[in-house]
């Protein structure tokens, strides 16, 4: 962008394409504010913003971490230019407020449009999706048919993540049916998200089936397949898969693949390989560990005892540890009683959410474990006075033919 910026410099008068040329090119490097300084500087030379121009910048607003206030900004301009009804407009609109986390506002968006095409219905679709309204997702997927719309690849991939995520296989299912009917199911990104909507939903035969069958598999294919066998208990398959991968070499396994390889290790107990694989993508792949493979690191010591170890990996970590993490040692503490180092974790926890309840029931049963009934009753009546509650039992329900 510094060359455009000095080539823009050079015209004498530049006019609403090339400064929506700029705004656009800023937005794509991620330059938020350079964005908005130049819309600035283009309301200054008098340039007339259109439905380019808002497009571009409710694009960066959704994007890019600003802060709702500068998008509800925004969306006043797009008002008073009178464009809050242009089609493109309306669907940045919506996308913009689904990434704030907004849907109420994204849904009565859509709403208000008389005609929604298909744009719109998988913008929404997506938002809902965004927010962890995953059965509206697919109620709204639904009302799209009966309204004749004809579902894209787009669609599809969206109404299949709202599967994955809340484990409607007979819905993934129907929508696979579709994927067949429509001829897609040689495009790779719905391939993807079948094998991942099957691998999370507990087929991992089906997963297999169609990972097999996919040509051109790119780095999503193989992490969804690893992701859903570790998921599932299929460790060694899991990692036989990794290791099918890398001597393919056709390639690299990125943060997410080594996040599924080191799930595995966690649930087969592999702790040797859980060490190596973790050194090895910071070594042989120059990959950053985010926090959850710290945790996921601290998972595999911890099952297996080397509760020090998971301890010293946390004071190691560059980033600060959270509540999970530090939960997930406290458990492996009362586990193999460590009394001792799980007092200390329970002194981080408290300083980050003290009134977690099942920090104190792992405490008070950690204390009764090695028979310190003082400790246990201490904990126990500290709860009280905190007046902090179990969360309510869950119901689990049975269905049998006929009943």
């Amino acid at each position: 962008m510094v060359y455009a910026e000095r080539a823009f410099r050079e015209l004498e008068a530049a006019d609403g394409f090339l400064w929506n040329t700029m705004i656009r090119g800023f937005g794509i490097c991620g330059e938020s504010g350079k964005a908005f300084e130049w819309y600035g500087r283009m309301k200054e030379r008098g340039v007339v913003a259109d439905n380019f121009t808002f497009c571009f910048l409710l694009k960066v607003c959704g994007g890019s971490g600003c802060e709702t206030v500068l998008g509800k900004q925004l969306h006043c301009c797009v008002m008073r230019h009178g464009l809050d009804s242009h089609v493109f407009v309306r669907n940045s609109l919506i996308h913009m407020y689904g990434m704030f986390g907004e849907i109420e506002v994204a849904r009565q968006l859509f709403d208000e449009i008389t005609d929604p095409e298909l744009v719109a219905w998988n913008t929404v679709i997506d938002c809902c999706v965004s927010c962890g309204e995953f059965e509206e997702a697919m109620k709204l997927f639904e009302a799209m048919l009966a309204r004749g719309i004809e579902p894209d690849e787009a669609s599809l991939v969206v109404t299949l993540s709202a599967c994955s995520a809340t484990g409607a296989l007979d819905f993934g299912r129907w929508v696979h049916s579709l994927v067949d009917e429509k001829g897609l199911g040689g495009v790779v990104t719905v391939c993807n998200s079948l094998v991942d909507m099957y691998a999370k939903c507990g087929a991992v035969e089906a997963a297999t089936r169609i990972f097999d069958g996919i040509n051109g598999r790119n780095i999503v294919s193989w992490n969804a397949m690893i992701s859903g066998m570790a998921m599932h208990g299929h460790g060694n398959e899991a990692l036989g898969l990794f290791s099918r991968m890398l001597d393919e070499n056709l390639v690299c396994p990125n943060e997410v693949t080594f996040l599924g390889v080191l799930c595995a290790c966690n649930h087969n107990g592999f702790v040797e390989l859980g060490r190596r694989y973790f050194a090895s993508m910071v070594e042989d792949y120059g990959l950053k560990p985010t926090i959850k493979h710290y945790g996921c690191m601290v998972d595999v010591l911890g099952r297996c005892g080397f509760v020090g170890e998971a301890y010293q990996l946390i004071q190691s970590m560059p980033m600060e540890c959270n509540a999970v993490v530090w939960r997930t040692l406290l458990a492996a503490c009362r586990v193999h009683g460590e009394v001792e180092l799980g007092e200390v974790v329970r002194k981080h926890l408290l300083e980050i959410e003290p009134d977690h309840s099942s920090d104190y029931v792992l405490l008070a049963n950690m204390y009764a474990d090695s028979e310190q009934w003082s400790k246990t009753a201490r904990v126990r009546k500290s709860m009280r006075n905190r007046r902090v509650q179990k969360p309510v039992p869950g119901n689990s329900s049975v269905l049998r033919a006929g009943v």
